[in-house]
């Protein structure tokens, strides 16, 4: 018998300055088995970070053809692919030629370095791709925050990220080892 996902659920408020984006969200989050809390709130990080009407949490953990999160046109064309983790450089390649514009949140601290490292020419070919590394000491953090239900505020503002559930806060920073060429971002 397979194990089945455990289900989160989060009020998600959130307060981004930089994009002018103020909104509640309620969120269903699916965590898979293999999932740890920390890729889960990642994923939730990541939600927040990029949050628009149309962006939705996809089947990435289970289907190399989906993203952790993605954002369609009303066409159906995928504008933002967003992986979390150190996924395979042919399916971030195959996800750049997909979508407009893609992000990779990656986490681990130096297995993430050392993934960067191997293939550091391969990404710097992808001209619509991000990758962004999460310190562990803030992916630890954030991963402390997980509960099955999740009162949540995240407030960006001056490239600043906070999470917080009321009680404990997170200081989320974000290293940029790759940016995405001018003009190919949405």
């Amino acid at each position: 018998m397979a194990i089945k996902a455990t289900v989160f659920k989060a009020n998600l408020q959130i307060a981004d300055m930089e994009r002018h984006y103020y909104q509640d969200h309620t969120l269903t989050l699916a965590r898979h088995p293999s999932e740890t809390d920390e890729r889960m709130m990642i994923r939730l990080l990541a939600f927040a970070l990029h949050a628009q009407e149309y962006l939705e949490f996809g089947e990435g953990m289970n289907d190399d053809s989906e993203a952790d999160l993605w954002q369609k046109d009303l066409t159906g064309a995928i504008q933002l692919w967003i992986d979390v983790g150190i996924p395979d450089e042919k399916l971030i390649r195959k996800a750049c030629g997909r979508a407009e514009q893609v992000i990779v949140y990656c986490y681990g601290g130096r297995v993430a370095e050392m993934w960067f490292a191997k293939d550091s020419a391969q990404f710097a070919r992808q001209k619509n791709l991000t990758i962004i590394n999460l310190p562990v000491e803030s992916s630890r953090e954030l991963a402390k925050l997980a509960q099955r239900n999740m009162n949540l505020q995240c407030t960006i503002q001056d490239g600043q990220v906070w999470l917080s559930d009321g009680e404990a806060s997170v200081q989320v920073e974000r290293v940029v080892l790759k940016a995405a060429e001018k003009g190919r971002m949405g």
